[in-house]
Formats: C-alpha cells, structure tokens, sequence
C-alpha cells in the first residue's frame, strides 16, 4: 500500500448521520438518551475486556473515568481526589472525596459501596504526611480485595501515580496495566454513547453560529471565546470550552493565552473541543474570516484541506486500518518539517469519548490516525467508534485554516455527526 496519496484523488461526498429526535433534557414522552442503559451497557463492555484479559479487579482514578464505569462524577479538583475498584463479579466501590462522600450515595442508589477517599494532594504536604496517607489509602484497597477473595489476584491500576503504586506494590498486592483496559472498553461506543456524541456535536452548532455574529475587525478572540461558550451552555451542555485563533496565530496553533485583537481580514478558526453533554466531549473547528470574502489563495487553501479530510473520512470503513486512512494526509515535509511528530494533534484523527488519560480539554479514544505510526501499527476500523479528524493548511505566521469533523462509523461507512456548515470558509462582518 503507498504511503502518499494519489494527485488526482477526489474523495467521495461525506455521508452524514440522522439528526436527533430528541433535546438535552429528559422526557418521559419519547425515547431518549437512557443514562440507565449506558451506564449498564459500559460497566458490562468493560467487564467482558477484564474477564477475556483475567483481570478482577480494576482500580482507576481521575473523574470522567470513574464516571464511564461507574457512574459517579465530581468537579476534580486533584487527580487521586477520588477513585474507584471496579469488579468483574461485584458491585464496585467507589471511594468518594470529602464532601461528595456524604452528598452522593443517596443521589447515586445504583452504587451499593462507598468509603472516603484517601489523598495526599501530591506535593504541598510534608512527605512524612504523604507516606501515612498512601498506606491507609493501600491498606483500604488490600481490604476491599481480601473481603471478596481477591487478595492474591492481580489489580489492574489506571493514572495512579508512583507512590500510590509502590503503596500497593508494599502491601503485595500484584499490580498491572489498567489504563489499556479503559482505552480498549472506550474502542466501541454503545449507541447511547453515540447519541451523546451526536448531541454535543448538534450544541457545538449554536457556538459556531454565536461566531459568526460575534467575529468582527476589533474585537479580542477572547471576547468571541467567551460568547462561544455561553452559547454552547445555553444550548444545553454541562461545560461549555471554546478558543477562537486568527491571523498569524492561526497557523499552525498559536498561543492560547493571547488575547490578540482580530483584525480586518483575519482568517480565524473557531473550536469548541472540551464542550460536553453527559461527559462526552466535541471535538470540533470551523472556519471563518472577517470583514472580506476569502480570496482565491485562502479559498483554495480550504478546498484542499477539506478534500484531504474527506479523503480520509473516506477510508473509514469497517475492516480497513487505520493506515488505510492516514496514507491521505499530508506529510510533514509539506511544510518543510523533518519530523511526522510535528504534526502530532494538528494533522491526524483520533476516536473520542468519555474516557481520558490525565487531560482534562479533550477526551482521545483509540483509534489514533496519522502518518506518524499508523503505517507501522496500524488498527482496524470497526463499527460503533466515533472518531474526530482535523487537519491545518496555510503559510506559518501569515495566515491559515483549520477543519475538524466528527464521523461515527457504522457498518455501511463513516457518517458526519457535525451539521453546521464545513464546504467553505464562513464570513462573519462582510463590509
């Protein structure tokens, strides 16, 4: 298989998936989102990975994923803050922090077990504090293994840090890999899950059009941010994230911080990645320009990148690889970069979810797309992910445009999820 897109590609029309029949808000009309079902289908996907890999026991940390498993979330504040063990043949426990500890049980009945959470904060307390408080923490999670007959088997652990695993290393309990049993749970989406997906997508659609009437020569990308997110928590997610980039910062990602005043002519691009709807978070850019109609440079700059992207969205089919997909973007050497790994989060397509390895902005699932590995380690493409590709096109610190669109894949081939207008450059304020 080449590895270099053919010149004369010309990808197929994008496919796009149902829209919604129903809002954000609960109705006891019609048929839904069933948080029910969603937490019972996660818990039984992760508990089918355990038992194939013959692991018992999971113990997993950071917020969104004691979520995915157990339904429990808490504003986080300190990775460790709180935790949860995740069983194969049991309820789970679920080990809360103070003041979720006494609030939550009776808001959250379909968690039998819960215990107060031990934390040492990582770093601001005396060392000697830290090392008594990871040996009660381990001592509690020793506890819990021995009462139901696991004391001797393996514990998966996921983002736990050093010391909390040589505290259960100490109490000999025998410690693997847990955060490749979360990623390969959050492979396959249930179809709830992807309704989620869908909807966060359908919100992140008031924050573009929010841009398009806010974007206009003088006024800082912060205050177009700000109206971004309003709009989006409005529309009905539970966090609304937005950054606006234009001008020289939009190529290839500028400064986040900078509160740059947008000028007449800018091409600047919107995101809303990190807005969520029941944890499931967009990820998600359009384009824009200010004040003027794209010129023929600017406008073939975004035909080509939204004809890579489709390209590749094109491959995304069951039973293909994910090398299939990565041949169609383009290489680093298009800019003149030595390495692929300049391109990484910038040119590539990633899945999305619930489940997160330590960031709290945008939540990568498998599989991961890009020139950088997928050649060598490619994985197949199979039905129920939800996957985000996102590509850059442009001249470095003059101008430049970003594209990014949420596919799900089914068993007839990738559907768009993200309805708001991708097929141009969109003006905001023509003079």
């Amino acid at each position: 298989m080449s590895q270099h897109p053919h010149p004369n590609h010309v990808p197929a029309p994008l496919q796009y998936a149902d829209k919604l029949h129903f809002g954000p808000t609960t109705n006891d009309t019609h048929e839904g989102i069933d948080t029910n079902r969603m937490r019972e289908q996660r818990a039984a996907r992760m508990r089918a990975i355990m038992r194939a890999a013959n692991i018992p026991a999971l113990l997993v940390t950071g917020a969104e994923n004691v979520r995915y498993l157990c339904g429990f979330f808490w504003s986080e504040f300190q990775l460790q803050a709180g935790y949860a063990l995740f069983f194969v043949d049991h309820p789970p426990v679920v080990f809360a922090p103070a003041g979720s500890y006494h609030q939550m049980p009776d808001q959250a009945p379909w968690i039998p077990e819960w215990r107060i959470a031990r934390t040492w904060l990582e770093g601001p307390v005396p060392e000697s504090a830290a090392e008594a408080e990871a040996k009660l923490f381990a001592d509690g999670i020793a506890a819990e293994l021995t009462e139901r007959g696991l004391g001797r088997e393996p514990l998966a652990v996921s983002e736990f840090g050093e010391r909390a695993v040589s505290a259960l290393i100490g109490m000999g309990i025998e410690v693997r890999p847990g955060l490749p049993l979360l990623m390969e749970s959050a492979r396959i989406k249930t179809p709830d899950e992807i309704n989620c997906l869908k909807m966060i997508a359908s919100i992140s659609s008031s924050g573009f059009h929010r841009a398009l009437e806010t974007l206009r020569p003088g006024v800082l990308q912060s205050t177009v941010a700000k109206e971004v997110k309003r709009a989006v928590e409005d529309g009905g997610a539970e966090f609304g994230a937005s950054k606006v980039m234009a001008g020289p910062l939009a190529f290839e990602r500028g400064i986040s911080s900078s509160d740059r005043r947008i000028e007449y002519g800018d091409l600047a691009y919107v995101l809303t990645c990190g807005s969520s709807y029941l944890g499931y978070t967009a990820c998600l850019y359009r384009q824009y320009i200010v004040g003027r109609r794209p010129t023929a440079e600017e406008s073939g700059w975004y035909d080509t990148l939204r004809d890579r992207l489709d390209s590749v969205i094109g491959e995304l089919r069951p039973g293909a690889s994910t090398a299939d997909a990565a041949r169609h973007f383009a290489p680093a050497s298009k800019w003149g970069y030595t390495d692929e790994a300049e391109l990484l989060t910038i040119e590539f397509g990633h899945g999305i979810g619930l489940v997160n390895a330590g960031s709290r902005f945008v939540h990568y699932n498998p599989p991961i797309i890009n020139r950088q590995w997928s050649f060598e380690h490619p994985e197949e493409i199979q039905p129920g992910m939800v996957i985000a590709v996102e590509g850059i096109e442009g001249v470095h610190r003059k101008q430049g445009v970003r594209l990014e669109t949420m596919v799900v894949i089914t068993e007839n081939g990738p559907e768009a999820v993200d309805f708001y207008p991708r097929h141009e450059i969109l003006a905001a304020s023509v003079i």
